[in-house]
């Protein structure tokens, strides 16, 4: 068995970079596209959502979303995200990745469509409705965060894994651009033909009907990127790393293997071996060969996340700061839209999508444990330059460095942990356990996010209760939560340390699978031996 194994699974790792790793990667990748594409656009619109649903008579300024809706629009989708990565992630070991991969996109292109065709007679039924469909498409895109990584990574070479893997992630970064480049366009062609005044000369007349039309195109077109993929990932054959070391299946394993890479693999016909008995998830063999692993993994994408989801706080009041929003009273409706989809479009050409590529670009060069150090510390550097001279940054003829400096931290948030969280847990787990292990890693990130951009929405409010946002209470202020975000990352940097580099190694050796069939076989013989041994017949 385990020369049939090393047989398939090395002609895997040493396999020359083809065309189906390329189709792979767009085919996983676009489960990440869809992700970024609607946790991005629903930013762009919950302004247009309050001025539509909230309006106030006689209101100085446009309706706003109340706190607790907000909260629920935004954050509802990170809970089933949340969900849906431990559930998947389980499923996708117990059942396998092809018969559960469809599954996740077919949610996403549902409740993508169900998202914008949220209905309700009050403000309060259509956020209800908004609510419900959100968590389900987050529950689908949950599920893509452990499949397509274990995917990836499972038909991957050795040599350029941690690019393909990373890659796969780095979609996220062309979903946030066609957010934002499909809202430019969806806004400007309704600003040219619905005209409104602004909502300081006209308060109801500045909010044109249509513009209810503008968040739901912008919601459904999600689903159209899931929806072309369908096809392409049910015609995907199963991992042969699952086939082979989890199903026990070696000739079906070499047969799919046979197919994708266009190499002839020959499985030897299965001979009778001992049954070897595996350790499970939760028993103490795990926990000594993996338990500090699983803790390095989800304590760094914990960590991570709540620096990187918290950064988003401040980029409405950087874009006001630079004259990139105005005012909201001096725009109409459609006109906000396109405004803040303009500069977030900007924000993620300059330094998000860069970020990404420079990991695809150097992972396998230099290593993932060196990435993820640099990124964290980088990021503590970034965050306590903004922090510490915080005053000296809200001048306006200081403002430009200041987007520059929060630049830099999303640069090395991305060129750093937020892809090399993603790309670790796929390497170090054993094949049974490996979607399992993303799940808990991936879920513990998104715990973070949601303490990162609500935690940290109510810290860093003004200590002055009558200066802080309406609705909420008073805070530590930015600088101070700047400070606390600092603190995380060091402790990021820290964790780091548990983490084992994967870099050139195959999946087997990083799991000690490989060890795991030496150690029943070497017993098997050892009896075998012993049987002969008093099986001997001796002369009288």
């Amino acid at each position: 068995m385990a020369k049939e194994q090393s047989q398939v699974l090395t002609a895997l790792d040493v396999a020359k970079t083809q065309w189906y790793h390329f189709t792979a990667i767009i085919i996983a990748g676009m489960g990440f596209f869809t992700d970024a594409y609607d946790l991005f656009c629903i930013s762009l619109v919950t302004k247009l959502l309050g001025r539509i649903y909230y309006h106030v008579d006689g209101a100085a300024k446009p309706g706003t979303l109340p706190p607790n809706v907000s909260a629920a629009v935004n954050g509802v989708a990170f809970c089933g995200t949340l969900s849906g990565q431990l559930f998947f992630g389980w499923l996708g070991d117990k059942l396998g990745r092809k018969k559960v991969y469809g599954m996740t996109l077919m949610l996403m292109v549902i409740c993508s469509i169900g998202s914008g065709l949220s209905f309700g007679h009050t403000p309060k039924s259509v956020m209800a409705t908004l609510c419900f469909f959100r968590f389900w498409l987050g529950f689908g895109i949950g599920g893509d965060y452990p499949l397509s990584a274990t995917i990836m990574s499972e038909y991957s070479n050795k040599k350029t894994r941690g690019a393909f893997i990373a890659a796969v992630f780095a979609m996220q970064g062309f979903g946030i651009l066609a957010g934002g480049i499909f809202a430019i366009i969806i806004s400007g062609a309704f600003k040219a033909r619905f005209d409104a005044p602004a909502y300081e000369v006209d308060a109801v007349g500045s909010t044109v009907p249509q513009a209810d039309y503008i968040w739901r195109i912008i919601v459904m077109v999600g689903a159209l990127p899931a929806a072309l993929t369908y096809y392409w990932r049910m015609k995907m054959p199963e991992t042969a790393r699952y086939t082979a070391l989890v199903a026990k299946n070696m000739e079906q394993a070499a047969a799919d293997m046979s197919k994708v890479l266009q190499v002839e693999i020959q499985a030897e016909p299965r001979k009778e071996e001992p049954e070897v008995k595996s350790y499970g998830l939760f028993s103490k063999q795990f926990l000594s060969r993996h338990g500090l692993h699983l803790l390095g993994t989800a304590s760094t994408w914990f960590l991570l996340d709540i620096a990187f989801y918290s950064q988003n706080l401040f980029q409405k009041d950087i874009f006001s700061a630079i004259g990139w929003i105005p005012p909201a009273k001096t725009m109409n409706a459609i006109e906000e839209v396109y405004r803040i989809a303009r500069a977030q479009t900007l924000i993620a050409l300059c330094s998000t999508v860069p970020g990404y590529w420079f990991t695809v670009a150097f992972i396998d060069r230099i290593g993932r444990f060196a990435i993820q150090l640099m990124g964290f510390f980088f990021m503590t550097v970034f965050m306590f330059a903004l922090a510490i001279p915080y005053d000296h940054w809200t001048h306006k003829e200081n403002r430009i460095g200041f987007v520059v400096i929060y630049s830099l931290t999303f640069f090395f948030a991305n060129f750093g942990p937020n892809a090399t969280t993603f790309v670790v847990p796929a390497e170090i787990f054993p094949a049974r356990f490996r979607s399992t292990c993303h799940g808990i890693s991936s879920a513990s990130g998104k715990l973070g996010a949601i303490v990162g951009a609500f935690g940290f929405l109510y810290l860093a409010q003004n200590k002055d209760k009558t200066k802080a946002d309406a609705g909420y209470p008073a805070g530590i202020g930015v600088k101070n939560a700047l400070i606390v975000l600092g603190v995380v990352n060091i402790l990021g940097f820290f964790f780091t340390f548990l983490v084992p580099e994967a870099k050139g190694r195959s999946l087997e050796e990083m799991s000690g699978e490989n060890e795991e069939e030496a150690a029943p076989r070497e017993e098997s013989e050892q009896s075998h031996s012993h049987n002969n041994n008093n099986n001997r017949t001796v002369p009288v």
